[in-house]
């Protein structure tokens, strides 16, 4: 059932956005030079890495910077790009990865393979099911990046505080994930992108 919802909805929001992304790669092309996609590997279900796509928000080569983004106001991030972060418009390339099966529309954010190496046996649970573009982590930890702003060693407050906190609440999901709660997730993401 989730599966068929995740294929059947993804096509239809990559039918229907078409003409928006396109407006936004227009933008993204005028706004700075560099591709309109940013491509990052991610480590998925069974711990396989996949390709996740978003809309290119940085100046080109910003992971050699850092893999995490620092306040809204990062220096990396491009005039669009702020816009498309505060809006998470730049997660909507997603919808591919929704498509093809690497991801669903809920489940735990995929990591990259720097982070999940640090997980415990216990942690790794997350890694057993697919993950998604949306999660309860997501929604408590929405201002990640303020956080993260406000510490004077932001990779070791992400490492020790942040990420720990999260994959907890990933698991808690995974405990009680059904159909109900993922559409109760997608709602309420919704709500706070706009609230």
């Amino acid at each position: 059932m989730k599966r068929l919802f995740d294929i059947v909805m993804s096509l239809i929001g990559l039918i229907i956005l078409l003409p928006f992304f396109m407006l936004i790669a227009i933008w993204i092309l005028l706004d700075s030079r560099g591709g309109v996609f940013y491509r990052q590997s991610r480590v998925g279900k069974n711990g396989i890495d996949f390709h996740l796509w978003k809309f290119r928000s940085m100046r080109p080569d910003s992971d050699q910077k850092g893999l995490l983004t620092v306040g809204g106001r990062d220096p990396r991030i491009t005039r669009s790009g702020y816009f498309l972060r505060k809006y998470k418009l730049d997660e909507l390339p997603q919808l591919i990865n929704v498509l093809s099966g690497d991801m669903s529309f809920v489940g735990p954010r995929p990591e990259v393979r720097k982070y999940v190496d640090l997980y415990s046996a216990e942690q790794r649970k997350v890694l057993e099911v697919r993950p998604g573009i949306t999660d309860l982590a997501s929604l408590e930890y929405f201002e990640e990046n303020e956080l993260l702003a406000r510490s004077s060693d932001p990779e070791k407050t992400y490492i020790e505080e942040i990420m720990p906190a999260k994959l907890k609440l990933n698991l808690q999901y995974i405990a009680r994930a059904n159909f109900g709660t993922d559409v109760g997730m997608i709602v309420r993401t919704v709500g706070r992108i706009f609230k």
